[in-house]
């Protein structure tokens, strides 16, 4: 969803590469969302199999948040032992700008664009108006319905010297880190209340602090990563008890929260009931805490049990997956331009064919298309984010901390 991948290698730390099949699994989920966006939300509401859309829609909307506890995963773990300065500050930084923000402008302006000609707006707007609408879409991350994630990730870089400078003096009081997360989500909902009486921004997601529970819970993991990886690295055979109990509570609570998040969706969105916006919110984000966790588990059993073809596969994937993230809106929005063709305007079957259709041109062409520009064009990082190190010519294995892949690969 990395929202880059800028390997650079920070110090001497084990290199995770349970960490790209993590990314797989959320670059998989996000498109699952943005699939079914349409069918979900307005366009196969009187079907017989809109059930089964709501849920695809809901039950995977887990990839920006994981992708968000994985950048901040990331960067905790890479950089907790190294001192503030302005070395590190200034590394820091001249990654991003060229991994991240460089490519989000430029991405943003091709979606800017393409809007543009949709809508015609060229015919009724003058060229300062379309420059300004330019900038405001830049500063807000709404140039397109997706590049909301890659606003929020800059923001939390922008925020990152100062989160990493408050924990390393809260180490060196030796105060517990634990304290971050809960403190994260008190600074998350006050937001979200706070917003609720008397913001009301319309875009609230766009804003770093609607998320930052999930950056704590990655800075907290990335902080005690040593004890819980025993508990990822762990057959279940060899389990103790206690890493037992906590399986099963994590994958119990996750399925039932998931059930709960999917039928209230349902239950609004046919006008059976209408939960309260604290309870969406409230099972959002228990749901999505509890998904981020699921999926780093899932992520060290796929890289224990997994086939080579599928680790080796859902690797490339997650390499991948913060160009796929930018690029899959494109597939999607070509493919449903088809959509009469395909599947007539009934919804019916057919319709059905053409949603998993979707899907899986989104992930596949995607796949194909930046991955071919990775090994083809020398300036495909300006665009796309940094190059894998997999697909560069001189291969090299460097810790993972990418501003691309810690994000949507994000850094989704």
């Amino acid at each position: 969803m990395q929202t880059g991948v800028d390997h650079v290698q920070l110090q001497a730390k084990e290199r995770l590469p349970q960490l790209d099949l993590f990314r797989a699994f959320a670059i998989f989920s996000v498109i699952q969302v943005h699939a079914t966006s349409y069918a979900a939300g307005w366009q196969a509401l009187e079907a017989p199999g809109f059930y089964f859309y709501n849920w695809m829609n809901i039950f995977f909307r887990i990839g920006t948040s994981s992708f968000i506890f994985l950048s901040s995963f990331v960067l905790f773990y890479n950089y907790y032992d190294k001192p503030v300065n302005q070395s590190l500050i200034g590394r820091f930084y001249k990654k991003r700008l060229t991994y991240i923000i460089l490519p989000y402008i430029l991405v943003s302006f091709c979606y800017f664009l393409v809007v543009v000609w949709i809508q015609r707006d060229f015919l009724n707007q003058s060229v300062a108006q379309l420059l300004q609408s330019l900038v405001v879409k830049l500063l807000t991350g709404t140039a397109y319905t997706h590049l909301y994630f890659i606003f929020i990730s800059i923001q939390f870089y922008i925020l990152f010297p100062l989160l990493l400078g408050l924990v390393q003096w809260m180490r060196n009081r030796n105060w517990p880190a634990f304290w971050i997360f809960p403190a994260g989500l008190a600074v998350q909902w006050a937001f979200f209340f706070w917003n609720k009486y008397h913001l009301e921004l319309p875009n609230k997601g766009s804003y770093a602090p609607s998320y930052m529970s999930f950056y704590m819970l990655g800075a907290v993991v990335a902080i005690y990563f040593e004890p819980i990886k025993a508990w990822l690295t762990t057959a279940w055979n060899q389990a103790t008890s206690r890493q037992k109990i906590g399986t099963v509570l994590l994958w119990g609570s996750w399925l039932i929260l998931s059930f709960v998040d999917v039928q209230l969706y349902y239950a609004f969105r046919t006008g059976a009931y209408a939960a309260g916006t604290t309870t969406f919110e409230l099972v959002w984000n228990a749901h999505l805490l509890l998904s981020a966790l699921v999926l780093m588990k899932a992520a060290f059993l796929m890289h224990r049990k997994g086939t080579k073809f599928w680790v080796r596969a859902l690797t490339r994937l997650g390499e991948l997956s913060f160009a796929i993230y930018l690029f899959h809106p494109v597939v999607l929005l070509v493919y449903r331009m088809f959509r009469n063709r395909l599947a007539g305007d009934q919804i019916a079957v057919a319709y059905f064919f053409f949603i998993l259709g979707g899907s899986a041109c989104a992930l596949f062409l995607s796949w194909i298309f930046v991955q071919v520009c990775f090994k083809r064009l020398p300036f495909a990082s300006v665009f796309l984010g940094s190059v894998p190190g997999s697909l560069k010519r001189r291969k090299e294995q460097p810790l993972q901390d990418t501003a691309s892949s810690a994000s949507v690969n994000v850094n989704m």
